[in-house]
């Protein structure tokens, strides 16, 4: 159960209760509009508000650039042209906050985006629900052996269901002691703010997180990678998913500029072009270093 009844209540309620407006508003985005899409065991993504479309962005950018967006023809060629060039301000017009239930530990990890306004669940005030993210078998691996961020191969049979039982062991006796220390059955209790302490980092957290589109774009161009950890990458997918709808112009050349693109060091333009030439470069020869070399052989093979 990723909603409680109360919850799902307060979005049917208003959902069934359109509000007339004079403000830009995008067709796509309205379909999404306090819908929970469902992540990972327990978690959820939500638009809760959005301000602007593709028009928003165009908008901005004909008021900055002047006479010099005159020669582009169409709005979706202008947005291309701001997304090719790193044009990012036209974008930071656009915004959306969206309600997210998501594991501790993959909000400890998504905070690191400093660029958006979040107002998390307090553990301070109020009593965390017994939910914890336990992996699918399939999303359980050995770490990497050549990735110090990664996972290698995955865990199978006896030792996959030996893992399982301690994640879930562990997290339930941790909420037990949690609930215990918190009791008021004729003791005082502990504190909230310090009762919190004992929980572990796969239990479920919620915010609502607020942020422009160029800085949703940034976010989403790191954590829908292919490299991202798979648990916070399912939300950006998720997101991804949404934008699409939201702003279907803007997310199509971020699609291709961001997601389908590669940056290329002076070193990797360097090897192209004596590779065009007829020359076999090597990693031993192409002064970069083993790490580089991977990653450049990794697009480019």
């Amino acid at each position: 159960m990723t909603l409680t009844p109360e919850q799902q209540a307060e979005i049917d309620a208003a959902r069934k209760a359109p509000r007339p407006t004079l403000r830009a508003v995008s067709e796509g985005m309205e379909r999404h509009l306090y819908t929970a899409h469902e992540v990972l065991d327990h978690g959820l993504v939500r638009v809760i508000d959005y301000m602007g479309d593709d028009a928003a962005i165009t908008q901005a950018a004909r008021v900055s650039y002047g006479r010099g967006t005159r020669a582009v023809s169409n709005d979706e060629g202008l947005i291309r042209y701001l997304m090719r060039h790193w044009h990012s301000t036209p974008f930071e017009m656009c915004e959306v906050k969206f309600h997210v239930k998501l594991p501790v530990f993959v909000a400890r990890q998504w905070i690191r985006h400093r660029t958006a306004n979040v107002n998390e669940y307090s553990a301070r005030y109020s009593i965390l629900d017994r939910e914890f993210y336990i992996p699918a078998p399939e999303h359980l691996a050995a770490q990497s052996t050549v990735n110090n961020q990664g996972r290698g191969e995955l865990l199978e049979g006896e030792e996959a269901a030996r893992v399982l039982d301690i994640l879930r062991d562990d997290a339930m006796r941790a909420y037990d002691h949690y609930e215990d220390m918190l009791s008021q059955d004729g003791q005082k209790g502990l504190a909230r703010e310090l009762a919190r302490m004992n929980l572990p980092a796969n239990v479920y957290t919620q915010w609502y997180w607020k942020v422009d589109l160029h800085n949703l774009f940034h976010f989403l161009r790191l954590r829908a990678d292919a490299h991202a950890q798979h648990e916070i990458r399912v939300y950006a997918e998720t997101m991804c998913e949404i934008a699409r709808d939201w702003v279907p112009l803007a997310y199509g050349a971020f699609e291709d500029y961001r997601l389908g693109g590669v940056s290329l060091s002076g070193k990797a333009v360097e090897v192209l072009k004596r590779r065009l030439a007829g020359e076999t470069v090597t990693q031993e020869t192409s002064g970069m270093s083993k790490g580089e070399w991977r990653e450049f052989e990794g697009v480019w093979e």
